[in-house]
């Protein structure tokens, strides 16, 4: 019990609990303060407390009315009441930092005040997108605004105890350091001032540079000569070599709302594209790629994809757009159990296929959670989900269902084959090329280059080069060998 103030109310004497003495009113002169009650002092309250003993030094010379006597002449007392911020003490979370999967920004959605870039209106030569709401040129942000909104990306590798272990992915294209965007802004409008362009300069300066840090540049090149950047690349380039440096420009949300657009618009869907972007992407991917989509579209992402997708592969993308995927990386292994068991009985254990049940467990469950699912699917079934899937569905819901398991099972093999289709078809599926190069190469570009070639017994660097030409295909080797 502290000295020199009074007892608790279960210590007092001939007093009934909870109850407190009345101590007649004291008067505090000049070399005496009153002491507060040891209970906080809050409105309302303190009144029903006793006043302190007063027999403090004035030579104390603590600050007046604190009602605290100083250290020096009262010793510091531990509260009897711990401080508390919240009825419930804060938690540290279990889990680890979800890896994002497109840098740098999709962890931290623009705001409609902040929007990202471009702040140009798209013209007819620009395939990204065909058609742009009225305000899409009237925008403008700073660089602090920008970096705010989208801060470098953090990756992290997880180890799940009897699963596949996921190597952590490696970039080919990281933010130079020192970094000075004035420089790189002066050396762009000297590449495309005057007669002719400097296509070489153009190339060097943005595959050095992060999808942050280019359009940092943007913003100082406009600073700095009152002209839109993307305005003089379109104006100054051309074809497919225009189209790859226009998407290393667009902020990564930006542009795979456009490439989203870009599936459902117009007449028939390019199921493949939603299947790459929507099966692949996490949580906060898929958020603030549905919010860059309803600012420059003025619609809802998924009001769009019901109206252009039907059946069950509509019921697909309409999950994965809700962007409730678990995020526990802790691995049940009793649930794992449970889920493999409701798969073969919506499956291979019944005529006909419940298609809810796998839509419900592909959907929903955390990446390591499902790795354990495929695990003991094939150990009770005798056979992989992907096989599975493969006999019991067909057409595009099937193409999502096993996307989804592909890109859970090893996420840089599935695009090393998503490149690989692109390259090796009859003629290049560019756009489909441009996206996974762009994308890809900030986050797991060296992890799917390595995949290649141990599935094609060949290098992309020698698959691109044989299959395209001129600047285009020295911005995609760019950016593939990160040097």
């Amino acid at each position: 019990m502290n000295p020199g103030y009074p007892p608790y109310p279960s210590q007092q004497t001939n007093m009934p609990t909870g109850q407190y003495p009345v101590y007649p009113p004291t008067t505090t002169s000049q070399s005496s303060i009153s002491m507060p009650s040891p209970y906080p002092n809050q409105v309302g309250f303190s009144s029903n407390y006793p006043p302190q003993p007063t027999n403090y030094s004035s030579q104390c010379n603590y600050p007046p009315q604190s009602g605290y006597a100083p250290q020096a002449c009262y010793p510091q007392q531990t509260s009897t009441y711990p401080q508390q911020i919240s009825a419930y003490p804060q938690q540290t979370s279990t889990y680890p930092q979800q890896t994002a999967a497109y840098p740098p920004q999709l962890n931290y959605p623009p705001t409609p005040s902040q929007s990202g870039y471009p702040p140009n209106s798209y013209t007819s030569t620009s395939p990204y997108p065909t058609q742009a709401p009225a305000n899409f040129g009237n925008q403008s942000y700073s660089q602090q605004q920008y970096s705010q909104q989208y801060p470098a990306p953090s990756y992290s590798s997880h180890s799940i105890s009897g699963s596949i272990q996921q190597e952590k992915p490696v970039p080919t294209v990281v933010p130079v350091f020192p970094f000075d965007p004035r420089t790189d802004a002066e050396i762009l409008r000297k590449a495309m001032k005057g007669f002719g362009t400097d296509e070489n300069a153009i190339i060097n300066v943005l595959t050095k540079r992060s999808n942050r840090q280019r359009s940092e540049i943007a913003i100082h090149f406009k600073s700095m000569y009152g002209k839109d950047l993307i305005s003089d690349l379109k104006s100054e380039l051309s074809g497919k070599f225009e189209e790859l440096i226009i998407a290393m420009m667009i902020p990564l949300p930006e542009y795979l709302a456009s490439e989203i657009h870009h599936a459902i618009e117009g007449f028939g869907t390019n199921e493949e594209t939603l299947v790459e972007i929507l099966c692949t992407a996490s949580n906060s991917e898929i958020n603030t790629i549905k919010e860059a989509y309803q600012r420059f579209y003025g619609n809802s992402m998924e009001r769009d994809l019901c109206g252009d997708t039907s059946g069950h592969f509509r019921r697909l993308m309409i999950s994965l757009v809700q962007g409730r995927r678990s995020e526990n990386y802790v691995v049940d292994e009793s649930a794992a159990m449970r889920d493999a068991q409701a798969l073969m009985a919506a499956g291979v254990l019944m005529i006909g296929t419940d298609e809810s049940t796998f839509n419900s467990i592909l959907c929903t469950r955390s990446y390591p959670q499902l790795r354990r699912v495929f695990m003991e699917y094939q150990r009770i079934s005798g056979k992989t989900l992907e096989q599975a899937i493969k006999s019991e569905f067909s057409g595009d819901i099937e193409t999502g269902l096993l996307a989804i398991v592909r890109s859970v099972e090893d996420k840089s093999a599935f695009f090393a084959d998503r490149i690989r289709v692109a390259v090796a078809c009859v003629g290049t599926k560019d756009r489909q090329l441009i996206r996974i190069i762009v994308t890809r190469s900030e986050i797991d570009m060296q992890n799917i280059k390595k995949s290649y070639q141990q599935r094609y017994g060949k290098s992309i660097e020698q698959d691109i080069s044989e299959d395209t030409s001129g600047y285009y295909k020295k911005t995609l080797l760019a950016l593939v060998s990160g040097y």
